[in-house]
């Protein structure tokens, strides 16, 4: 949750726009978006902020999960390798046999990477993908050189840039970035639950998506200075100016007004299907992967 990719939860959360909805809302923080998802599969957690490639994924499983509004456009993922490790690796090409660090395997820090490997010519096995945590642990891994490239998000990137640890070759923060890699925008966390679950509790659904969409309109108008004394201190990784930073690069790739572009749904599709290979063939309804309703009737 320390992320920068789950700001607009944080901000929802510490703003109190949950409560001004009525709501009671018990956040759980999980060591990333693949664990995130097992939770609401086995029914502990009723909805996930979370990457929203998971509502294809779980499509092709027979499961329906569908997410209610973006609130990122740009996944703000940044590969980047470590410093003396970068007169020979310039480019995703020369991933192979290194040790890549991401959030936990299986979220989209480690499709990102993989991604990058396959455009490149790579397969998505040729480097070891290691689970290293959010928050301080990534910083860590990579200052202890345990991983040779990091696939993270900020503030984590935020450190190892401005420490001189890293040197960036991917970033996904920025249009730019996004289109280069991806083609286009390529939403990343997204507010997702079953279908079941949004059919038998509208009220409640129609709350939450306000409270966000409200979040998404604040952090828009925000200074980085605003957004910063909104977070718990904890949250700035020691250094608030490196925060301040952080929030400057990726204020970009947070979502406008919750709706999820076609565009952006085909681009992840892609992904998914460039990298596993029961995706090739698979019939993938992308309308049912968002349910715009919500988004729609947010008051104005």
């Amino acid at each position: 949750k320390p992320l920068l990719y789950y700001l607009p939860l944080t901000i929802a959360e510490r703003k109190g726009f949950f409560e001004q909805e009525g709501l009671a809302v018990e956040i759980n923080d999980f060591g990333g978006g693949a664990k995130s998802l097992q939770a609401l599969i086995g029914g502990s957690v009723d909805v996930v902020t979370g990457a929203y490639e998971h509502t294809i994924r779980m499509q092709q499983k027979g499961q329906d999960v569908r997410a209610v509004t973006e609130l990122g456009r740009f996944p703000g993922i940044v590969l980047g390798v470590r410093k003396d490790l970068a007169d020979k690796v310039k480019s995703a090409a020369d991933f192979k046999g290194l040790k890549i660090g991401v959030t936990a395997p299986g979220s989209s820090t480690a499709l990102t990477a993989q991604y990058a490997m396959v455009k490149a010519g790579l397969k998505p096995t040729d480097a070891a993908i290691i689970g290293i945590g959010g928050g301080a642990s990534g910083v860590a891994a990579m200052k202890k050189g345990e991983i040779d490239v990091i696939s993270h998000l900020d503030p984590v990137i935020a450190k190892l840039e401005a420490d001189g640890d890293i040197v960036t070759l991917i970033d996904t923060r920025t249009e730019a970035g996004s289109k280069a890699l991806f083609g286009g925008s390529n939403p990343a966390a997204v507010l997702y639950a079953k279908a079941d679950f949004i059919e038998a509790n509208a009220e409640t659904m129609q709350k939450l998506v306000n409270a966000f969409v409200k979040s998404l309109r604040w952090i828009a108008a925000a200074s980085p200075e605003d957004i910063a004394a909104a977070v718990p201190p904890d949250y700035h990784l020691g250094d608030k100016d490196l925060y301040l930073a952080a929030v400057k690069k990726s204020k970009e790739s947070y979502s406008r007004d919750g709706v999820i572009a076609k565009s952006g749904m085909e681009s992840v599709l892609d992904l998914v299907r460039t990298l596993e290979p029961e995706f090739a063939t698979a019939k993938i309804d992308l309308d049912k992967t968002f349910d715009g309703r919500f988004v729609a009737k947010v008051p104005q």
